[in-house]
């Protein structure tokens, strides 16, 4: 199994801070998503239409670092043809990276679901699902970054676990919010913007157990993707 100090054993100490640095741009990455993740689902929230226009104009931000780190990457895989755990770290940068622009592009689209409803006449969910949902996979979010950081299998195998959870929680929040649109259809504009922005949220959820199974590969070399259950998953991260 792989451990921190794995990658700090080579020869050349440029190689070493190659390989760090790569991981902390990553993180730095990561960290400043989860903050506009946070901050779209508050403007939605508060129907605040300039913080999530801000929001959205940043988006770009997101996708410059990810276009640096994938440079980075490059560089390093044509200067030093890493290979074994090297090689696996740099894959699972280059996956997770396209991963986290990916949730900042759900986050852009939160915002833009916080601009139409600012618009609407209040929703009479007072948007709970949203907060709620929202809550819990930039909790996942974070872990999964977290997990990488530290190569911590565990929490890795947790992320996945939530995602579940996740989904049963998405499916019960639109029957939810269709029967309001049933009681009264003056709320079925404003609940279908709600539905959108809980859609992007399930897909970062998607995204957050897509990281941690980076992880897992990262840690144990071992490629859990596309199990059709978690059953299946956990077989698969325990085999010998």
């Amino acid at each position: 199994m792989l451990k921190q100090d794995d990658y700090k054993q080579h020869i050349s100490e440029k190689f070493n801070s190659e390989l760090e640095e790569i991981k902390n741009h990553l993180l730095e990455m990561g960290g400043k998503v989860e903050r506009q993740l946070m901050a779209a689902i508050d403007a939605l929230m508060a129907r605040d239409s300039a913080a999530a226009e801000e929001i959205i104009n940043r988006d770009h931000e997101v996708n410059q670092m990810e276009m640096r780190i994938d440079d980075e990457c490059s560089t390093i895989l044509a200067r030093r043809q890493p290979a074994a755990s090297d090689l696996r770290l740099v894959l699972t940068v280059i996956k997770v990276n396209t991963d986290i622009e990916r949730i900042g592009d759900e986050a852009a689209k939160i915002a833009r679901q916080a601009v139409r409803l600012a618009e609407d006449n209040l929703s009479p969910t007072n948007y709970v699902e949203v907060r709620h949902i929202g809550n819990h996979v930039a909790s996942m979010l974070r872990k999964a970054l977290d997990a990488f950081a530290r190569l911590d299998l565990e929490q890795a195998v947790d992320v996945v676990r939530e995602d579940n959870d996740v989904d049963k929680e998405y499916g019960s929040a639109l029957r939810s919010l269709v029967t309001f649109m049933m009681e009264d259809p003056r709320d079925i504009g404003p609940i279908l913007n709600e539905m959108w922005a809980l859609r992007s949220l399930e897909r970062i959820g998607d995204h957050a157990a897509n990281i941690a199974e980076h992880v897992v590969y990262l840690v144990r070399g071992r490629d859990v993707r596309h199990q059709k259950t978690l059953e299946e998953f956990l077989d698969k991260v325990n085999e010998e």
